[in-house]
């Protein structure tokens, strides 16, 4: 909230729509009162998807922007989203995440890894996306329009974004990237949080499998078959032990192509080193919880999702 209070555009309303189990929140937000438009929306235990479906019925403007909590602004973010959306006229749009200098070594290690070109194809936030651009819910943008033809968020307990931004673009709406609306995205502050988080992200990727069978591509299986590289990397000496340094060869020229290219980017070896833990902590994640939730959904063909 404090980042909102220093944006040079003042023209806005927030809206918390509160799903905490008690009023602990209530004296933060009254705090912040005399200085921002705030409406408080308290419903105890209300999920992610129907908090959000919430403000936008109390909404009074034309377009709602979707925040995560653990993003900060930059002071100019509300300008550029309306310059992106006077130049584009989006239907829907997203901004991409960047790690701001004040962030710990390790949630600066943990961005580089959701956003570098050497790990998720540095898609995220990038003009050259390939296909049409899927705005994600830490910083993401709809029309009213949108919310109104489309009844918002679903009741997906994860991926819920990917899910509204492929309906979204099934129904035609015209979404966008605003290059310039960048967030500082804080994340997690351990690599087990970290792990958690993307554990889930690859589950959810079989959900929406489920649901939109060709959104899935082979990019997705790219962490899945990293793990098990690294697996058959361990019993390789078993059978041949070329094959074993022609990997290893491969595996610690790509490490060092990570710690150089995040020790060059952060200005710091310590970034530098921490990502590539960050890196495998995603890959293993992901991956892990992507074959985990494959296994469970489309081999045993149970109902229930891990997610």
């Amino acid at each position: 909230m404090a980042s909102l209070t220093k944006q040079t555009n003042k023209d806005f309303e927030l809206i918390l729509a509160d799903g905490t189990p008690d009023e602990k929140l209530v004296p933060i937000i009254e705090d912040y009162k005399s200085r921002l438009d705030v409406q408080h929306l308290h419903r105890p235990y209300l999920g992610i998807s129907d908090s959000r479906n919430l403000g936008c019925q109390h909404a009074k403007g034309q377009y709602f922007i979707f925040l995560d909590s653990d993003c900060v602004l930059p002071e100019e973010y509300l300008n550029n989203v309306l310059k992106g959306l006077k130049a584009n006229s989006f239907d829907a749009f997203g901004g991409p995440d960047a790690a701001d200098e004040s962030f710990t070594p390790l949630q600066k290690a943990i961005s580089y890894s959701m956003t570098s070109i050497l790990t998720t194809g540095g898609i995220r936030g990038k003009k050259n996306h390939v296909g049409q651009f899927h705005p994600r819910g830490f910083n993401m943008g709809i029309s009213r329009t949108v919310f109104e033809k489309t009844n918002g968020y679903s009741s997906l307990k994860c991926a819920e974004d990917i899910e509204f931004s492929i309906r979204i673009i099934s129904m035609g709406f015209k979404t966008g990237l605003i290059p310039e609306a960048y967030v500082y995205h804080k994340r997690r502050t351990t690599f087990k949080a970290f792990f958690r988080q993307v554990f889930r992200f690859g589950a959810a990727r079989i959900n929406i499998y489920k649901l939109y069978p060709k959104e899935l591509k082979i990019t997705h299986f790219f962490p899945a078959f990293f793990l098990m590289a690294i697996l058959l990397l361990i019993i390789t000496p078993l059978f041949s032990t070329k094959l074993f340094t022609a990997w290893s060869i491969m595996l610690a020229i790509y490490i060092a192509a990570i710690f150089v290219d995040s020790t060059i980017k952060n200005k710091s070896p310590k970034v530098g080193a921490l990502s590539i833990i960050a890196v495998f902590t995603q890959f293993g994640g992901y991956g892990s919880g992507f074959i985990a939730n494959f296994v469970q959904l489309l081999i045993l063909r149970r109902d229930k999702s891990l997610v």
